[in-house]
């Protein structure tokens, strides 16, 4: 008997969704990724959306989330920004090149691919597909399995736009490529876009993602990125999650490494009703560095889920893994973590840790981090820890006369420093810093002289 309930309703309601709208999605993009357009609904059809029943999703409840009326963003719309002013507030000396995401579509219509120095673009994920299909499809799809995740297999049916960025062989970008991710409507929307990030051998590229809800309504993300870094690459990727509490984000990562690169990626989320991140990263070649670190802070309702997988495929390769949670009122997080080390990965270094404070009785915190190897010449350990702020600590700076307040902030400052220091672009880390110790005093943690005035 098939099954019954709001599940199979819910997954019927985006199924019928979809083929209302393929002549509009087969459109925007080719053959190659519209073949994948058809294989992304069969495995959704089959796969459905991750339930409590999932092991990798217990402690997130995403069908209550799907099962709320959104319209899916299947066009741009005709909001209009000024490039010159958007988030100058934000991080006034970051000198960046800034590219803007609109409810899932590249922005700047007049210029969908923009060339960077040495033969590298970034652009719109629709229009690199049609001016470099061979490019395109060499990756896409390649990384991002469609065959056991339900959502991606969502996004993979939907998709029409997102980012795309190439750097060539030997070329090194000397200015970071910012990312802001807008999400602005007046309805209730769905947005799915995906981005591919491609850098050849012996490159070099910081790119940073800026998350944001600008209207007061109820928003989903369902977006995947895929990314490949090629022997001898260098990496650096932050993401920074700030959006308000009736917005729901599944931000799918997986990312691709090739001999000697060394990629550095840090997980920001500062702000977010529902979010959950799942980061895969498969250590694809000899000698491969990978450092992820993660922070949330959270409070009255909201849910972070933090999801890392890391694929130790080659021998002498070396991963660090340290995700950390501050936890408020009656907030719910979440840490999955897992290392495979698979038979031929010898000399392997593996580590991972992750660490939370709960600042009341009713915050919750669910941990587990997990270990696979089947190489014996290896390094590993893992571990994490759930606790209270440290008592002894508060008392010896109480004793020297600073406040309770100020201690406790104090110390909670202290455990999010050693996650906010990995950010290597200073202007970056600086902000960071400013938007942590505003939000862990209850602050507004948006500019309120920014241009956009989005209170």
């Amino acid at each position: 008997m098939g099954e019954v309930g709001p599940k199979t309703d819910i997954v019927k309601k985006l199924v019928d969704s979809y083929y209302r709208n393929a002549d509009i999605f087969n459109k925007s993009t080719p053959a190659f990724i519209n073949e994948k357009r058809e294989k992304g609904i069969k495995y959704f059809k089959k796969l459905g959306i991750p339930g409590r029943k999932n092991e990798n999703y217990k402690y997130t409840n995403l069908e209550h989330v799907f099962s709320h009326p959104f319209r899916n963003a299947i066009s741009p719309g005709n909001k209009y920004f000024d490039m010159n002013n958007i988030f100058k507030c934000d991080i006034p000396a970051l000198d960046t090149n800034v590219i803007l995401l609109l409810n899932g579509f590249y922005f700047d219509r007049k210029t969908p691919l923009r060339e960077l120095p040495s033969g590298a673009f970034v652009g719109s994920f629709a229009k690199a597909s049609t001016e470099y299909p061979e490019l395109v499809e060499k990756y896409y799809g390649k990384y991002a399995q469609i065959t056991n995740e339900g959502l991606v297999a969502l996004n993979s049916a939907f998709v029409q736009d997102g980012i795309f960025i190439y750097v060539p062989k030997g070329v090194v970008l000397q200015k970071p490529l910012q990312i802001v991710n807008l999400i602005m409507s007046d309805n209730d929307i769905m947005v799915q876009h995906r981005n591919l990030f491609v850098l050849e051998e012996n490159t070099g590229a910081t790119v940073i993602v800026c998350d944001h809800t600008f209207s007061p309504h109820k928003f989903l993300t369902n977006s995947v990125t895929e990314i490949y870094t090629g022997p001898d690459s260098r990496f650096d990727f932050t993401k920074v999650q700030n959006e308000h509490n009736d917005a729901t984000q599944i931000s799918h990562i997986y990312l691709n490494q090739g001999e000697n690169s060394n990629v550095t990626s840090n997980l920001i989320t500062l702000h977010g009703g529902l979010v959950r991140n799942n980061f895969h990263v498969r250590l694809d070649g000899e000698g491969c560095e990978n450092n992820t670190t993660g922070l949330f802070l959270a409070d009255k309702g909201q849910n972070i889920d933090n999801y890392a997988y890391i694929d130790h495929a080659k021998p002498y390769c070396t991963s660090n893994q340290l995700f950390k949670g501050v936890l408020d009122d009656f907030a719910t997080g979440a840490f999955n973590g897992k290392i495979l080390v698979r038979r031929n990965a010898q000399k392997t270094q593996a580590y991972q840790a992750n660490n939370n404070i709960l600042l009341t009785d009713d915050a919750r915190m669910n941990t587990k981090p997990q270990l696979e190897i089947y190489a014996d010449d290896v390094k590993c350990s893992h571990g994490a820890t759930v606790g209270r702020l440290d008592e002894n600590a508060l008392f010896y700076m109480r004793a020297r006369g600073i406040g309770e307040r100020e201690s406790r902030l104090m110390l909670m400052y202290a455990f999010a420093n050693e996650i906010i220091n990995q950010i290597k672009v200073e202007p970056l880390r600086e902000r960071i810093n400013h938007l942590v110790d505003m939000r862990l005093r209850g602050e507004l943690s948006r500019c309120q002289n920014c241009a956009m005035n989005c209170g």
